[in-house]
């Protein structure tokens, strides 16, 4: 199998996707592949803070704005970076998570996509979709699942 060069992987903070972001920065530096960390978010409008505090409760400000997914990205970079990823990359981007990694995956050209097997909780997970399923039938790139219990 050839070795991967640049790999994205997703993050949303949670502890599943930080599991995801160790093993990439791992699979990175076997490769000496580029690892690009993206974490999605929704904008804070007030509608859409609304909507997600009455949703998601105290977990709403992991996933509403930006501020909360630099914030995830920082200590992201720093764990890739401890884990011997090469070269790192982050990126913060509007728009919902599988939507978010494909376009990731495409601007890159990435040829390996990592996710963690869970998110933040099972109701943001229902509100949000199923991103691991979503992305390896969408994706068109090889996808590692990061199965953590």
């Amino acid at each position: 199998m050839p070795s991967y060069r640049t790999i994205v992987v997703g993050t949303d903070g949670s502890s599943t996707s930080l599991a995801a972001v160790d093993r990439a920065a791992t699979v990175a530096a076997d490769s000496a592949a580029e690892l690009v960390i993206v974490c999605a978010y929704t904008p804070a409008s007030r509608e859409q803070t609304a909507a997600a505090q009455d949703a998601l409760k105290d977990e709403a400000y992991l996933v509403v704005g930006w501020t909360p997914a630099e914030e995830t990205l920082r200590a992201a970079e720093e764990r890739a970076v401890a884990a011997g990823a090469p070269k790192v990359r982050t990126s913060a981007v509007d728009g919902p998570p599988v939507d978010v990694l494909r376009a990731a995956v495409a601007e890159h050209g990435a040829d390996l996509l990592v996710v963690g097997n869970k998110g933040r909780g099972t109701l943001s997970g229902r509100l949000l979709g199923s991103v691991p399923s979503d992305v390896a039938r969408r994706s068109g790139v090889d996808v590692l699942i990061v199965h953590t219990t």
